[in-house]
């Protein structure tokens, strides 16, 4: 039986993994799940990041070196990630040159403290990506407002970009202009568009999150069992449309311009994609978004869960059929979806920022004990 992970990327979608240790490289099990699973990236984030060296001894001996040489809990970190990120990078590079630059990326996020400053950021940026030095690297940029320049400044840099922390369709829809604004300031600098990478990183399963106990209070959930079906769905829906805005905007004049000089398509990448209902199947937001030229980034569970008992089949254009009606089910019940995805952004950016200061707090208190 053909792995559903491999026919995943057969059908135009790149499953990449939500996750990053050092025992995971060191041990062969990248290069295991690159090579028989059919892995074609990587994201982190600072909540893996803190999962991974609090949980584990592999990291001790750099923290104390490190910490012996007078680095600060947040260089110490720097080092860490930059090490595994590489070490990442240089596993996934043969693949990346097969698939001419499409695949084969490791993302590494600036610090989320730099959500709201788009100066901070592009610094952060350029430092992370000459530090690492890998043309498979990603340097993740929040899509907040205010980092949407930020986008487009790494971008005409030739900097590969993971925009992150996408919720709302009509902010989605400013990163693709921030997107083609990089490549054409790259352009008319009279600087090659070819190689460089992006994607958009669209979160998936935290909207329902939100939107389900609203449905459940309007006159959708008071209708019971006699009422459409809308819990699961907004979130599905709320991709659908994305999709649709993808296909719209890569398909108009001002791509084509920058396509024929040789500019890759930004893909989406759905994130988020775990189960967080127990009543929806495991799986549920990998089977439902399966789409040409997109990524899903899935955590270990989900990525173990698909391999297992996935059914990849571009299922695409009958979510996005379903996709205009439910939205509008959902603007005549009164849920204001631009109202949810703006609290969202904003506790995603929160929740990074505190997973980042704990991560912080946990090395202070490692190198001390080492030290």
């Amino acid at each position: 039986m053909t792995n559903p992970l491999t026919l995943l990327g057969n059908l135009g979608q790149s499953p990449w993994y939500d996750y990053i240790t050092r025992e995971l490289i060191s041990s062969g099990e990248l290069a295991r799940l690159i090579a028989e699973d059919g892995l074609r990236g990587m994201t982190t984030n600072p909540t893996i990041f803190e999962k991974a060296i609090a949980g584990s001894e592999l990291y001790d001996d750099d923290i104390r070196r490190l910490a012996g040489e007078g680095k600060t809990p947040a260089e110490i970190f720097e080092g860490l990630a930059v090490q595994d990120v590489r070490a990442a990078c240089d596993l996934f590079l043969p693949l990346y040159h097969r698939t001419s630059g499409l695949d084969g990326l490791v993302s590494i996020e600036v610090s989320p403290t730099l959500a709201r400053d788009a100066q901070g950021t592009v610094a952060e940026a350029e430092r992370l990506w000459a530090r690492i030095a890998r043309p498979n690297v990603m340097i993740k940029i929040p899509g907040t407002h205010e980092c949407l320049p930020a986008i487009t400044r790494c971008l005409a840099q030739g900097i590969n970009v993971n925009v992150t922390l996408l919720f709302s369709v009509k902010r989605y829809r400013e990163v693709v202009a921030a997107f083609f604004a990089g490549l054409e300031q790259r352009q008319a600098a009279g600087r090659p568009v070819n190689g460089i990478a992006s994607v958009a990183s669209f979160f998936v399963s935290r909207l329902d999150g939100k939107v389900d106990p609203l449905v459940a209070q309007s006159p959708l959930g008071k209708a019971g069992e006699r009422g459409p079906r809308v819990k699961g769905r907004a979130a599905i829906a709320n991709a659908a449309a994305a999709y649709a805005a993808f296909e719209e905007l890569f398909g108009s004049s001002r791509w084509q311009a920058l396509a024929a000089s040789g500019a890759m398509i930004q893909r989406p990448l759905w994130a988020s994609t775990s189960t967080k209902d127990p009543a929806l199947p495991d799986t549920y937001y990998v089977e439902e978004l399966v789409a040409p030229h997109t990524v899903n980034t899935l955590p270990p569970a989900t990525f173990a869960a698909y391999r297992d008992h996935g059914r990849p089949e571009v299922r695409i254009r009958e979510v996005m059929a379903e996709a205009g009606p439910l939205l509008r089910l959902l603007h005549d019940a009164g849920i204001d979806l631009e109202a949810v995805t703006r609290t969202l952004e904003a506790e995603g950016v929160a929740s990074f920022a505190q997973s980042f200061d704990a991560l912080l707090k946990g090395i202070e208190r490692k190198a001390a004990a080492l030290v």
